[in-house]
């Protein structure tokens, strides 16, 4: 039988989990079994994260809307997307969050033109 020298892919694949255990606190950023079950705990974490922060910006979005609702037009969020629904304006609830981001100015021409649609 003919011998396999994997050296390099060994190395390399070890290596490459170690650059990403870079900054790990004691052995989880130096020996490799400890450092690859951590890069693989952390991997999970970012991706979890990456949908509870669009999760946590919609409901940043619904409060400051809610608010701004409430301040100047003296009506609930609930009755603000209500309002958008029947004007046909708006149909769905991120054109509503997008055009928040934008800037207030417009956001506020756009709900005066909705109040005056009513």
């Amino acid at each position: 039988m003919v011998r396999v020298k994997r050296g390099n892919v060994a190395r390399k694949r070890r290596k490459k989990i170690l650059y990403l255990a870079k900054g790990f606190r004691g052995s989880h950023s130096k020996i490799f079994r400890i450092a690859n079950e951590q890069v693989m705990k952390a991997l999970t974490y970012s991706y979890v994260g990456r949908k509870k922060r669009k999760i946590q910006f919609r409901k940043l979005w619904i409060t400051r809307i809610n608010s701004f609702a409430r301040s100047n037009f003296n009506i609930p969020y609930n009755k603000f997307l209500l309002l958008n629904e029947i004007s046909g304006i708006i149909k769905k609830k991120k054109p509503n969050f997008i055009l928040y981001g934008t800037g207030w100015l417009n956001f506020n021409i756009f709900c005066v033109n909705l109040m005056e649609f009513f």
